[in-house]
């Protein structure tokens, strides 16, 4: 029983640890997005605005999953009734959603930006700006239509039991399935996963292939002694590249583990390792940004901005 004890505990302080971190790193970067695209008029991008609602997605997944996580693994049972267990799952598998529609969005956006002018996809680049509120729209009514069978199927451990749940937390399950219904939901989150990650793939070898000959034009051009530095289309690239693969890879092994474990209970081990990759990309995503952002030392430039601005607005005032 000490062992147990001891396993939660050492659970509940990595978690802790990963949501701390993915928080503090989501928020801190929403804020300073935000402020940058209000106050710096001159500077702000379509992209920024995909940043800005990927980041809120990251921050919501964190506080919906994370929190009962951290609870359940100290050891605090039963703190949410039917309501609040709906709410929560409801919720967290929304804004999951909206990070997989965000990130695939963004990996099409930021493929349509390198585009070279003679491209026949070179007519979506003036566009990019009007799209971006409807493709918000559309991802949100989506995920909130599909997640719907979540609000009727969750409720809490109590209020179920062990011959008809089909998903189970220690703290939430879900029971009663009906078969042709769960293989409407099941089907549709295939069709959209597969979707999204088909989108993330294609555009991800495109904007490979386009770095690879910019690569070979920028080191001819270094040999030439002409200026060899990368374009901030090019580091932004690589961003969106390193986010994607981040999440490809976060989000399959939580997928494949789940359903494994779904299929085999009892299994400890697998599903603590669920929960830690569940939280893994946006607990990650902020670091990615932050290391492979257009500004060398984003945090630093970023707080100049503000500081910049907020001494520009008290000497008009004054």
């Amino acid at each position: 029983m000490n062992v147990i004890v001891s396993r939660d505990s050492i659970l509940g302080v990595f978690i802790l640890t990963q949501i701390g971190i993915g928080f503090i790193g989501n928020t801190l970067l929403l804020v300073l997005l935000i402020n940058s695209f209000l106050v710096q008029l001159h500077t702000k991008k379509p992209i920024d605005l995909i940043f800005i609602h990927l980041l809120f997605a990251n921050v919501m997944t964190i506080l919906f999953s994370g929190i009962p996580e951290v609870m359940n693994a100290f050891g605090v049972r039963n703190f949410l009734d039917d309501i609040g267990c709906k709410v929560v799952m409801y919720l967290y598998r929304v804004t999951r959603g909206l990070s997989l529609c965000n990130t695939s969005f963004l990996s099409i956006v930021q493929a349509i930006i390198i585009t070279p002018s003679n491209s026949r996809w070179a007519w979506l680049k003036p566009k990019i700006s009007t799209y971006i509120f409807p493709a918000f729209c559309s991802f949100w009514i989506t995920n909130m239509l599909i997640y719907i069978r979540v609000i009727i199927k969750i409720v809490t451990p109590y209020n179920s039991t062990e011959l008809d749940k089909f998903y189970s937390l220690t703290y939430c399950v879900g029971k009663d399935p009906d078969y042709i219904q769960s293989a409407v939901f099941r089907g549709s989150l295939v069709f959209r996963d597969f979707l999204c990650v088909f989108l993330m793939i294609s555009t991800s070898v495109y904007m490979v292939n386009f770095l690879f000959t910019h690569h070979k034009t920028v080191h001819y051009l270094h040999r030439i002694n002409l200026s060899p530095r990368p374009s901030p289309e090019t580091k932004a690239t690589h961003t969106i590249l390193a986010l994607v693969s981040c999440f490809v890879f976060f989000y399959w092994s939580d997928s494949f583990l789940t359903i494994y474990v779904s299929y085999k209970h009892n299994i400890k081990g697998l599903e603590n390792i669920t929960i830690i990759l569940s939280h893994g990309y946006p607990a990650i995503c902020p670091l990615v940004l932050i290391k492979n952002h257009k500004k060398q030392f984003f945090l630093m430039c970023a707080f100049a901005k503000m500081r910049k601005s907020s001494q520009h607005t008290i000497s008009i005032n004054t």
